[in-house]
């Protein structure tokens, strides 16, 4: 998106955490956006974050109205059960979606996003953020453009709810609820399945606290491992994915971040949105990924 083109008008649905640090700060300083309202369940956290950023607040269900009538399109900041109802309602109000992960944690709920979406035929993104972050985003594209892997292994571990944790995200209920698997598994298999195709085969088991274990079989014949979990002790927190193969051993480079990645998403969604062409990780992307989550948990459980 250039500057020169009629700017995209984006609604953020959300005040908390995610929307304050990231969401509303890369939408308010795009170049090709304009942050066209904010909407909150709390009044006056909706007005505080309208202010900050210059916009205007929405609260209520009429507020929803007013906000995707003044959009061209929608990002979401709110536990994932809540964003899929608002996300197809959003789309019969004819706007695209800029979703977070996951889309939601029921495959029912999920497939109703996708659905709604596909009939209005609207754009969408959801956003893992190694899959817009510049420096993996190449390096996805990168690994994908070769064939002959063999394994791969990935380990996403965070420590929101380890002794000590004052991480404003362990106040989420959704999250503490459903745990690691939920949380940073979208972020794990986004960067798996383009490398390694798409999941035939799954097992999942549980390990300490929300750990969980997964054992996947992929359509290229590769496998794959992932641990995921949320409660690890401080110092063995940490991400770590690799690809072995043919070409040796290759491991993902750092990133800069969120919010560049969400402004990178930003773009995706206005490309698709001027082009029509789905991008690889939109909402159908998103509701197979509710498909795997759901079926691991189901196993773990």
């Amino acid at each position: 998106m250039t500057t020169t083109s009629t700017p995209l008008r984006v609604g953020l649905l959300g005040t908390g955490p995610w929307a304050r640090h990231t969401q509303a700060p890369a939408l308010a300083a795009h170049p090709g956006v304009e942050l066209s309202g904010v909407w909150g369940r709390r009044a006056d956290a909706a007005q505080a974050l309208a202010d900050t950023h210059h916009t205007r607040a929405h609260t209520g269900d009429e507020g929803i109205d007013a906000l995707l009538e003044a959009s061209d399109a929608v990002a979401f900041a709110l536990p994932p059960d809540v964003q899929a109802p608002l996300a197809v309602r959003a789309a019969e109000a004819g706007c695209h979606l800029l979703m977070d992960k996951p889309v939601a944690t029921t495959v029912e709920g999920a497939r109703a996003v996708a659905d709604a979406a596909a009939r209005a035929q609207v754009a969408s993104i959801v956003f893992c953020t190694l899959r817009f972050a510049p420096e993996t985003s190449a390096w996805i594209a990168e690994q994908s453009a070769r064939d002959g892997w063999f394994t791969a292994r990935a380990l996403w571990l965070g420590s929101l709810y380890a002794p000590g944790s004052t991480s404003e995200y362990a106040d989420s209920p959704w999250r503490r609820d459903k745990g690691g698997l939920w949380d940073v598994g979208p972020h794990a298999l986004s960067v798996l399945i383009p490398v390694l195709g798409d999941v035939t085969g799954l097992t999942a088991d549980r390990g300490p606290a929300d750990t969980t274990h997964l054992i996947l079989r992929h359509a290229s014949g590769a496998s794959s491992t992932v641990t995921l979990g949320l409660s690890a002790p401080e110092a063995a927190g940490g991400v770590d994915i690799e690809f072995r193969g043919e070409h040796g051993t290759v491991a993902v480079p750092g990133w800069d971040g969120a919010e560049p990645a969400f402004r990178a998403a930003v773009d995706a969604l206005a490309e698709a949105a001027r082009t029509g062409e789905p991008h690889p990780c939109d909402v159908r992307f998103g509701l197979r990924l509710t498909e795997l989550l759901a079926d691991a948990e189901a196993q773990a459980t």
